[in-house]
């Protein structure tokens, strides 16, 4: 399982989805606003907007949320917010990339600089780790009562499903970036909706540490997420099982 979904699966398990639910509502109503307020409030004919909506939906958000997101999006006071990223290094030397959307980019900036310089990273520059991660297609769905995995995966291996992860309750599908709009289709002719579905960046590599070495590194993260102006954190670092069961 690569770093970024087995970390995804691993803060499900603790519960941090529920204790943190206000800050992931943060992020998904940031991603609403931008996508409504670039290609307007209908999401039949606004592609982002319907995958915006369609992780509310899996991460549970209640759909008065999501209204009013749309509806601030598309108002004469509708907050803009700028698409940005930084690239660096944790402890360790693992590639970390971290996607933002802020209404306020010298806020954002201080902010990420003060975690790279508080817990040993180094920061880099735009493009400098492009060669490290892929831009890959990536859903999660929850496998139901009744769910049949192999019957599935070879529906989906025929939409463009490259690879299939599978975790005690979920399953996370991996397909190639121009692959992604018609496993998306599939999975919506097949009646399921993913938890989580979007283009997210895989390493082609990963980089392994000692069990102290890896806690830094996560801490690190877990800080880099907890920042609202933050929407994604992406690294290199193997999440070996050793690194897991601590976890």
């Amino acid at each position: 399982m690569s770093g970024h979904s087995k970390w995804s699966t691993i803060k499900r398990k603790k519960g941090a989805i529920d204790a943190k639910r206000g800050k992931i509502f943060t992020k998904i109503i940031k991603e609403i606003i931008i996508a409504a307020k670039d290609g307007g409030g209908d999401p039949d004919s606004n592609s982002r907007l319907r995958l915006a909506i369609q992780n509310a939906k899996g991460a549970n958000m209640p759909k008065d949320n999501i209204d009013r997101a749309i509806k601030k999006a598309v108002g004469a006071d509708a907050t803009t917010y700028i698409e940005t990223s930084f690239e660096g290094y944790a402890p360790g030397g693992v590639a970390v990339f971290a996607e933002c959307l802020t209404d306020n980019n010298n806020r954002t900036v201080a902010s990420v600089r003060s975690v790279f310089s508080k817990y040993g990273g180094k920061l880099g520059t735009n493009g400098s780790l492009s060669s490290l991660f892929d831009r890959k297609g990536i859903f999660t769905i929850r496998k139901e009562e009744g769910f049949s995995q192999d019957d599935i995966e070879l529906e989906l291996i025929d939409a463009g499903a490259q690879d299939f992860e599978d975790y005690d309750d979920t399953l996370t599908i991996t397909c190639a970036k121009e692959d992604f709009g018609s496993l998306n289709k599939k999975l919506n002719e097949l009646g399921i909706e993913p938890e989580d579905a979007g283009l997210k960046r895989v390493p082609n590599k990963t980089k392994t540490l000692d069990l102290e070495s890896a806690r830094k590194v996560m801490r690190f993260i877990e800080v880099l997420e907890d920042d609202d102006d933050i929407q994604n954190v992406y690294h290199n670092l193997d999440i070996t099982d050793e690194l897991a069961n601590e976890l």
